[in-house]
């Protein structure tokens, strides 16, 4: 007995056994890089954590602009409007759309949009600059092996071993003295100086632990098929590093930048409330935070400011970093 098969099943099965690899062809044809942004595009909280973030880069940028808008400057002393005491006389209003800064009568929104500079160039600045120490310092110690290796990771292993906070109050006065000393130097000067330090400060212990990342990442690379056959062909060494393996590292280099952001942030924040951070007359929110716990029981606002500024900007980049870990990583789901 034979069974009878209809042409036109046959055919539809053959069509659609033969559809199923071209799709899977095209999705595997992807990598993991663009794979891991079509992830990112389909979080919501990505989105929503990444348009917080441009608000703020937007409101740091156009500060100048939205202060024309109000009509004040940071810099600007009202003192008419403080009583003997040193508090507002005011609350925010037309003219002043945050109130004022108390003993001084400065525009808080002015004040507030111009200390999210320092913010944001800080945490870009020193964020990217530890990375890029890291990854190429990572990568040698991985790839080279030998001295070279034992070298780095001597230094990574010093650099992890210093206390981080007590290396930052003690950089600032160093720096300045060597520079002529707090007397000898305007409060322009003195203020960008700890700026610098501040930014170097935040790289020097930054990039460690990203170049053990990398160097870890490398030595399980290295005896893979594509680099022993780019070695057996005579690649460069240089083309082999930058080539071959940085495009293999993009998931923890990308994870590792992200989650260094909002850090930073917090660290500038913190290290300007102790005194060792940014000063007048670079505004910055740390600066509001500390001046503001004086006044707290009778002008909230101005400490609540600086406050909810860093908070949503911290948190904002904390959940965009973790959408990007997951993204990155597959096997991770929130």
């Amino acid at each position: 007995m034979s069974l009878g098969v209809d042409p036109q099943d046959q055919v539809s099965s053959e069509a659609l056994v033969a559809a199923v690899p071209v799709a899977s062809t095209k999705e595997h044809g992807k990598s993991p890089s663009r794979i891991a942004f079509d992830r990112l595009r389909k979080d919501r909280m990505a989105i929503v954590c990444a348009c917080v973030v441009l608000l703020f880069i937007l409101v740091a940028v156009l500060a100048p602009l939205l202060c024309a808008i109000e009509g004040q400057n940071y810099s600007d002393f009202h003192t008419e409007l403080v009583d003997e005491f040193g508090f507002p006389t005011i609350g925010p209003n037309a003219d002043h759309w945050f109130g004022v800064e108390p003993k001084t009568g400065r525009d808080l929104f002015a004040q507030w949009t111009y200390g999210a500079r320092p913010s944001l160039v800080i945490a870009f600045v020193a964020s990217i600059t530890s990375s890029v120490i890291g990854v190429v310092l990572g990568l040698t110690a991985g790839f080279l092996s030998g001295w070279v290796d034992r070298t780095i990771s001597w230094v990574i292993d010093f650099v992890l071993s210093l206390p981080y906070l007590l290396v930052a109050i003690a950089a600032v006065p160093i720096v300045v003295q060597v520079a002529g000393g707090v007397n000898a130097l305007t409060p322009q000067d003195n203020a960008d100086i700890r700026f610098f330090v501040l930014i170097g400060v935040l790289v020097f212990f930054g990039w460690a632990s990203l170049a053990r990342l990398i160097r870890g990442e490398v030595i399980s690379l290295r005896e893979r098929e594509f680099v022993q056959a780019a070695k057996v062909i005579g690649v460069p060494t240089r083309r082999v590093l930058f080539k071959e393996l940085l495009p293999n590292l993009v998931a923890p280099i990308v994870i590792s930048l992200s989650l260094a952001l909002p850090a930073y942030i917090v660290a500038e924040a913190g290290l300007t409330f102790l005194g060792v951070g940014l000063i007048e007359p670079t505004p910055s929110w740390g600066q509001m935070i500390a001046k503001a716990t004086t006044y707290y029981q009778a002008d909230p606002l101005y400490l609540w400011l600086p406050v909810v500024g860093v908070s949503a900007l911290t948190l904002a980049l904390s959940w965009l970093g973790d959408s990007v870990r997951d993204a990155f990583d597959p096997k991770t789901r929130r």
